[in-house]
């Protein structure tokens, strides 16, 4: 083949391999078009659906923060409940016998005894027929410190299916479970509620003392919930404070429901978030600010390149921030208890008239911060409240927290079938959430109340 043909040959192939090559491209492009059009049919996800979070870029790992000197050492030792000794009197070798005994070293072993099995007493009551009288006598028996009302189920039993229940939130049949696998006792699941209701009812009086304790406190935080009632949607209503917890469940989510939990007259200060049926109280209240800058930092999400917007959230925050750091210090202590007062309310003041500058230019237009500026200009006497008064922190976080077990048992169990049931599942997670914030055992307080070992003033 000669030169030329040989060019002729290889500008054949090239002009095939071009026509090819605008092929290839034609239909990548209608492939391409046929995709973005599918992408604009594609169904959106639902509400519910979170978005995929990206992840951070990899950067150098931060030093490592050293612990504080008081957790540099080694894990305490547990008390004994008995000691083995093991000694070695001579050489396991040559067979002297050996000197200088002293304790080399300790060897610790933590386990529990073997679960007892249930105890079953068996209170045989004689009688005997009086001739003189013409009538049968029995011997006497009190047993009320043993069992809970007329049932056979003992007072430590009882204590410890009300802590199953309320503090570890378990299943009527998964307590079945323990009781037979662990101690060997049957009991059936309509006992166990009819328990739980005596149980409620015989510490009715304490009940209504943490009640009349929590509308004695000079300060307290209320938040509601969803919950279900034989199917029909109602709410849980909390109030707490550091050492107190009480729930009650109620159909409404109307403001009348708290003014019914505080009392009508109550001259403390309540705090809660920016739901309208709190509005009913008509004392000092105090709003959440937790709630209001998460939903300034929903905002930044939304329109993450208004420069406006992030400028003023910024501003909102450093205010906020100010008022913190000046509460947690206060005023002069040198002054008196009245000039402190004073100077706690001009603070209070002070911060309130920041504030509404920041917010007054957007009060009303069309930018994304006005629902958050109209906010600040209705709630703004309850936005520094804890500027005024000691003591009151600047949001609900403690209601959140305390209303959070009954979030959860509410997804476990789904509510509860009836009012009676209601009540029972509300008073015991009052009592139970209550020695737990006062740092007490629940089951051994359950216990005590039961026996009559407990008075008012110590649920």
């Amino acid at each position: 083949m000669t030169a030329e043909e040989t060019i002729a040959s290889l500008e054949t192939q090239l002009k095939q391999a071009l026509e090819r090559l605008a092929e290839v491209s034609e239909q990548l492009r209608v492939a391409q078009a046929r995709i973005e059009e599918l992408e604009q049919l594609k169904t959106p996800p639902a509400a519910f659906v979170k978005a995929n979070v990206k992840k951070p870029e990899a950067t150098k790992p931060k030093p490592r923060k050293k612990r504080d000197a008081q957790f540099n050492r080694a894990r305490r030792r547990a008390r004994p409940t008995q000691m083995v000794e093991h000694r070695l009197v001579e050489c396991p070798d040559c067979h002297l016998r050996l000197g200088g005994i002293s304790l080399a070293r300790v060897r610790e072993v933590i386990d529990i005894p073997a679960p007892p099995p249930v105890e079953v007493t068996h209170h045989r009551i004689y009688k005997g027929w009086c001739a003189e009288c013409h009538h049968w006598y029995e011997a006497p028996l009190d047993v009320q410190e043993q069992v809970v009302g007329q049932g056979r189920l003992g007072v430590r039993l009882a204590s410890l299916i009300a802590t199953l229940r309320t503090v570890m939130r378990l299943p009527i049949r998964q307590i079945q479970v323990y009781l037979l696998t662990l101690h060997g006792v049957t009991i059936s699941s309509g006992e166990i509620v009819e328990l739980l209701h005596r149980l409620k009812a015989q510490m009715q009086p304490q009940l209504a003392a943490l009640k009349m304790q929590i509308r004695a406190s000079p300060a307290v935080q209320a938040d509601e919930t969803g919950w279900r009632e034989d199917g029909t949607n109602g709410y849980i209503w909390s109030v707490s404070t550091p050492d107190i917890r009480y729930f009650e469940y109620h159909h409404s989510r109307e403001g009348k429901v708290i003014k019914e939990l505080i009392g009508q007259d109550y001259g403390g200060v309540l705090g809660s978030d920016f739901y309208a049926g709190y509005n009913s109280h008509e004392g000092l209240h105090q709003r959440c600010w937790v709630h209001y800058l998460r939903d300034g930092h929903e905002l930044k999400e939304k329109y993450p390149h208004d420069e406006q917007l992030f400028t003023w959230a910024a501003s909102v925050k450093a205010i906020y921030e100010q008022a913190v750091a000046w509460a947690e210090h206060g005023p002069d202590p040198q002054l008196s208890p009245r000039q402190q007062q004073q100077t706690r309310v001009a603070h209070q003041h002070a911060f309130e008239q920041q504030l509404l500058e920041v917010c007054r230019p957007y009060v009303g237009t069309a930018t994304p911060q006005h629902t958050l500026c109209e906010r600040v200009q209705r709630f703004l006497p309850e936005l520094f409240v804890f500027v005024a008064v000691p003591g009151v922190p600047a949001h609900n976080n403690l209601a959140e927290r305390s209303i959070r077990p009954m979030v959860i048992a509410r997804k476990i169990s789904g509510g509860t079938r009836s009012p009676k049931g209601s009540e029972t599942r509300m008073g015991l997670a009052s009592l139970f959430g209550t020695w737990m914030a006062q740092h007490l055992n629940p089951f051994s307080q359950c216990l005590a109340t039961l026996t009559r070992k407990s008075s008012l003033g110590q649920v």
